[in-house]
């Protein structure tokens, strides 16, 4: 499987439940799992689950230069991506630039102002490690 434009899973799904429709309107009628396999079959692949992989890990990607914006342990934030790498199991390692310094404490007893982080992301933007309250520590949607 070579092409680098596979769609997201939700999108292969979507395709798997029209074929689905289309069949069914035609009188044929095969499971979800067939429906999936037949989709995987079309985009080069030899089953569902490796193209399901090859679609978690396919992202455009987080590249240097380019605008983000999200939450950083609860602070709202607008920046840019400094460096970015590509790790391991779909995760991405990132440095990001916030345009103005944020406070990272809760507290109002002192202030810890940054305006560099380095995180380590999902494909989606999420980070792995969170608060206490559950939230992920960053949250990154592309600006």
């Amino acid at each position: 499987m070579t092409d680098t434009s596979i769609p997201s899973r939700d999108v292969l799904k979507s395709q798997a439940k029209r074929l689905r429709q289309d069949l069914a309107g035609r009188g044929q009628t095969i499971t979800h799992a067939q429906a999936l396999e037949t989709i995987a079959h079309q985009w080069g692949a030899r089953d569902w689950n490796t193209l399901s992989a090859k679609a978690a890990q396919h992202h455009p990607g987080w590249a240097p230069g380019q605008r983000v914006s999200g939450r950083y342990l609860g602070h709202a934030f607008a920046g840019e991506v400094k460096a970015a790498r590509q790790a391991a199991n779909g995760f991405w390692a990132l440095t990001l630039r916030f345009d103005e310094a944020i406070d990272v404490v809760t507290s109002t007893q002192f202030s810890a102002f940054r305006r560099q982080v380095n995180t380590t992301v999902n494909a989606q933007g999420h980070s792995p490690q969170k608060t206490s309250d559950g939230q992920p520590h960053m949250v990154l949607h592309v600006s």
